[in-house]
């Protein structure tokens, strides 16, 4: 198994369908959840919904550079979601993020080797790999607070 197909496992795992280190995953976690349940508010934490958008735009933003080679995501506006206000609108979202998921991971399995070494868009962010890396750690972070959040409304 080459690197980059190693990556796109471990992305699949806690994105759509791995259990090995949380004993779930994000797909698991929230499409079971309707709307209104994926916006409740517990305390003054972030709701389900919004760090599944969080994620998502980490997701879509990388993809864009895979795609097209640009980097115009900025961290300020990674919790700007939209309003949800009905099981079409929280539909929606998840859809978005699945398939990003899945084209995420596929873009990564493809990625020659070689290409993990080299500077992600400019060498002040690192490698390729540095950047996979850090969607990986960065989606089991939110993973774990929306599984904590899920059991409190579920409860």
């Amino acid at each position: 198994m080459t690197r980059s197909q190693s990556l796109a496992v471990r992305l699949r795992e806690v994105l759509l369908n791995g259990i090995w280190i949380a004993n779930t995953n994000f797909k698991e976690q929230i499409t079971e959840l309707n709307w209104q349940q994926s916006i409740q508010k517990v305390e003054n934490l972030n709701t389900i919904a919004l760090l599944v958008f969080h994620i998502n735009y980490y997701l879509a933003g990388i993809l864009n550079v895979f795609n097209a080679g640009k980097l115009e995501i900025k961290d300020k506006y990674s919790f700007d979601l939209p309003e949800i206000k009905s099981e079409d609108d929280w539909k929606a979202l998840v859809n978005d993020f699945l398939i990003n998921s899945e084209n995420f991971a596929e873009k990564v399995e493809q990625l020659d080797d070689n290409m993990l070494d080299q500077p992600f868009v400019d060498e002040k962010y690192g490698s390729y790999l540095r950047n996979i890396e850090g969607v990986i750690e960065h989606s089991y972070y939110h993973l774990g607070q929306i599984s904590l959040l899920r059991k409190i409304i579920l409860k």
